[in-house]
């Protein structure tokens, strides 16, 4: 079954979002984990580019 939008996220005045997934290997371990994020579109390659 399909889920329903929010109607307060299809407003077209709204920014856009974009999930930013980056890998971190554990000092400790060495095994890498996966750090999500919700970014606006804007903001990606700088959100890429911070470690």
């Amino acid at each position: 079954m399909a889920k329903k939008v929010v109607a307060s996220l299809k407003d077209k005045s709204a920014k856009g979002y974009a999930k930013v997934i980056r890998t971190v290997r554990s000092p400790k371990t060495g095994a890498y984990t996966f750090k999500e994020e919700m970014v606006p579109e804007d903001d990606v390659k700088a959100a890429l580019a911070k470690k």
